[in-house]
């Protein structure tokens, strides 16, 4: 046991060394956006620069989630076998990650980013006089942040590849993973619930998942209008 815990500890290091180069990155994106809107650049690159930064703030509250799962599930196991530490962590996890959902708004760096780049754009003649019009772009920038977490595994908190939709609840799973966890509990004699919290659906079937092409082209088509194909 004292092994694993020293797994563990090294594990929530490397995390935080991520974390920290979130926060370089969301710094550096920060003033590549004030340069460009004082020196009147181009405001679609400004824009880009603006979702960089969404991103970025969204994966620092991922990963953050994910460091306090680990560590509420290491303390909870502490006297147990490891080998359940997984399923904990993913349960802690998603429980974590939907009381955090709509944090995205008041995260301190996002905003502080938004008021920033507001005197910048009022120090360049550019400012809004509406102050409404502000919170509609902000209410995109999240629109546009939550249309991606959509396409993202609630098991693998991974973009899918070849998702699947469960016909009893209507829920997205990336294929391979759904039917990992599916069998698995079937090892156990357990029957396998939906991992998306407040779902009661605690009996998925692979009889039950169909595979959703036309979710497959969206996500396909992202990734080539982000440059990633």
């Amino acid at each position: 046991m004292l092994g694993f815990s020293r797994t563990v500890c090294s594990s929530l290091s490397s995390l935080e060394t991520c974390q920290a180069y979130l926060n370089t990155g969301i710094d550096i994106a920060t003033n590549l956006a004030l340069e460009l809107t004082e020196a009147g650049g181009s405001v679609e690159d400004v824009n880009k620069l603006e979702q960089m930064v969404l991103k970025s703030v969204a994966a620092s509250q991922d990963l953050t989630n994910f460091t306090k799962a680990v560590q509420q599930a290491t303390a909870q196991i502490k006297n147990e076998p490891p080998e359940s530490m997984s399923e904990l962590v993913q349960e802690k996890y998603v429980a974590l990650q939907a009381a955090s959902k709509d944090l995205l708004l008041k995260d301190e760096k996002f905003i502080k980013f938004k008021e920033n780049l507001k005197e910048a754009r009022r120090q360049a003649g550019l400012i809004k006089n509406n102050e409404e019009d502000d919170q509609e772009d902000l209410d995109d920038d999240i629109a546009v942040t939550q249309s991606q977490k959509n396409f993202t595994c609630p098991i693998t908190q991974v973009e899918m590849v070849h998702p699947v939709k469960n016909k009893i609840c209507n829920h997205h799973y990336e294929e391979e993973a759904i039917l990992k966890i599916i069998n698995n509990r079937q090892k156990q004699k357990k029957t396998a619930r939906c991992p998306v919290v407040g779902c009661d659906n605690t009996n998925i079937k692979p009889s039950d998942l169909i595979q959703d092409l036309t979710l497959k082209r969206v996500i396909d088509k992202q990734k080539k209008h982000d440059g990633h194909v």
